[in-house]
């Protein structure tokens, strides 16, 4: 019987940790493959929590690939590709937020009250700060927040020195581009979203398009595959809908851990609004050995019109990026950086996430 001191949670649901401690035993191999699982009911005795706490805990180990469901018999083990062993050791120093800088001589979901509001009150605390240049990765104030927000509500650890504010998915693209250089070939799902191949394309990139099946890329084709970087969507690829199981995502991992060099662009299109509860793992936090470059905007969870995304750099591209990109200015204006800094800080995006998903949910 599986037993977990989820008293020790901390500040986590508890339906996570039950979730989080089946999904460590699995990567880990304490549970093999086929091995089945207890029953909802006998977990939810033996463990002293509801059926509704265990059920959760199993939809969403289902929903990652962990583990399947066989009707009238029960739920099963998947098999998972271990993750590749850690070059190094794991960035686990405490965070250090960086300087913030001194004062210097339409969609129908937006919360346009509380977004215009947050505006006007940076207007009037931040005086000065508004008509400073930004440093060319972004403002520290919204850096360090979205360091704070991952943590918090992704339980995604990033040092804030890694993190490059752009102002959009296109800009960040291209900047990849020009980190890890135009003779790489960049592998991309097939079919994805346009803007991805074009843009690639338009920086003078080689691109090679793989096909995505029902859990993602082809494992043939991605073996077959002589390119340097693989640009994926895994929690939820446009236009297919396909969400990458665990196995799928460990696999990735394990191409980019096959050869010196070789980098996974990590583009979480979608993964804020992930129902129920926090979203999937995403391979950033189960990477081991710095190869992902995590990409999200706030272009699909706040507005089209919000010209804000970020990307975190594994440390071994922070070089790179300072040497070839370093001489660029930050596109995104300082007051739109101060206010979503607040916003992040002060709650008000998680609670709108969490309004939209419950109205998705609520209107299946």
């Amino acid at each position: 019987m599986l037993t977990y001191e989820l008293e020790k949670r901390g500040r986590e649901p508890l339906y996570y940790a039950l979730y989080r401690h089946i999904r460590e035993d699995i990567a880990a191999g304490n549970l093999a493959a086929g091995e089945k699982l207890p029953s909802k009911r006998a977990l939810a005795e033996h463990l002293g929590v509801s059926t509704v706490t265990v059920e959760t805990a199993y939809r969403m180990l289902a929903d990652e690939g962990y583990i399947a469901a066989r009707e009238r018999s029960g739920c099963y083990v998947r098999a998972v590709i271990p993750a590749p062993g850690p070059a190094a050791p794991r960035d686990r120093e405490p965070m250090r937020l960086l300087p913030e800088e001194e004062p210097a001589p339409a969609e129908a979901d937006f919360p346009y009250s509380l977004w215009f509001k947050t505006l006007r009150r940076v207007m009037s605390d931040q005086g000065s700060r508004l008509v400073a240049r930004s440093p060319n990765e972004g403002c520290a104030v919204l850096r360090n927040a979205i360091a704070r927000y991952l943590l918090r509500y992704r339980g995604m650890y990033a040092q804030p020195e890694r993190i490059v504010v752009g102002s959009g998915s296109e800009q960040l693209y291209e900047f990849v581009v020009r980190m890890l250089g135009r003779d790489a070939v960049y592998a991309i799902e097939r079919p994805s979203y346009g803007q991805i191949e074009a843009v690639y394309r338009g920086a003078g990139a080689r691109v090679e398009p793989l096909p995505i099946g029902p859990a993602g890329i082809d494992s043939a084709a991605l073996a077959g595959t002589e390119a340097d970087v693989l640009h994926v969507t895994p929690f939820h690829s446009w236009p297919t809908g396909v969400t990458a199981p665990a196995a799928k995502r460990y696999e990735y991992l394990q191409w980019a851990a096959a050869r010196p060099g070789r980098f996974i662009v990590e583009d979480d299109f979608d993964s804020e609004f992930f129902m129920p509860g926090k979203p999937l793992q995403s391979l950033y936090s189960m990477d081991e050995r710095g190869s992902v470059i995590y990409l999200n905007t706030f272009s699909k969870s706040l507005a089209p019109s919000m010209r804000m995304g970020y990307m975190i750099l594994p440390e071994a591209l922070l070089g790179a990026y300072r040497e070839r990109l370093g001489m660029y200015s930050c596109s995104v204006p300082v007051l739109e950086q101060y206010a979503l800094a607040a916003f992040l800080d002060e709650g008000h995006f998680e609670r709108h996430l969490n309004r939209v998903r419950r109205r998705r949910e609520k209107n299946g």
